[in-house]
């Protein structure tokens, strides 16, 4: 599309990087309706539960088939309790002694690498004058930052990587490119042509 269109590709990549953030944090919303990606546990007033937890704790799972088969005998299985809970508050309260109160890190990553990266972004883009490939920069880092902090809050969903999850394994190699890309439009500064009025 940029060799096409005779336009800059890091130019280009700037001006993708300012609306991704509005697309991770609704995928980021998902997450939290669909009760995955939840956090660790906590003690915080704002701590939430989820039913999703039942599939990766196998104890949890078994205490709260034998607690929902009294209600309705037709739940015998972590999914079928799962599916239950939204249409059968009975079930939710049954599973609210057996389920883990957790950060809703899903907000969480929502609000950082949604509304505030958006913020950073939209500030950079429209109150300073930044060489091309400078904005994709300052978004894969800002975002490997956010997501690096906001992982210890979270549950890890993978094996870690020595002392961090893959999220934050990856995220630094994100630092690094984001740096790249800098340092390169700094070093030979192309500057985004300005639309006509």
């Amino acid at each position: 599309y940029a060799h096409r269109h005779k336009i800059s590709w890091t130019n280009l990549g700037d001006n993708l990087v300012v609306t991704a953030p509005i697309g991770l944090f609704f995928g980021r919303c998902a997450n939290f309706i669909n009760g995955e990606l939840y956090g660790r546990i906590t003690s915080v007033q704002w701590a939430m539960q989820f039913p999703k937890e039942l599939l990766d704790h196998p104890q949890e799972a078994d205490r709260a088939v034998a607690a929902c088969a009294q209600i309705d005998p037709s739940l015998t299985t972590p999914d079928a309790i799962i599916n239950a809970v939204r249409s059968k508050p009975e079930v939710g309260a049954a599973l609210h002694s057996i389920l883990s109160p957790r950060h809703p890190s899903q907000l969480y990553e929502a609000f950082f690498e949604g509304i505030v990266l958006f913020a950073i972004l939209w500030f950079v883009r429209t109150r300073t004058r930044q060489p091309n490939g400078v904005l994709t920069g300052l978004f894969f880092i800002c975002y490997a930052i956010f997501r690096i902090v906001l992982e210890y809050l979270r549950e890890p969903d993978a094996e870690l990587i020595g002392r961090f999850t893959r999220g934050q394994f990856f995220s630094f190699f994100l630092i690094v490119i984001g740096m790249a890309f800098i340092v390169a439009g700094k070093m030979r500064p192309v500057y985004p042509r300005k639309m006509p009025s």
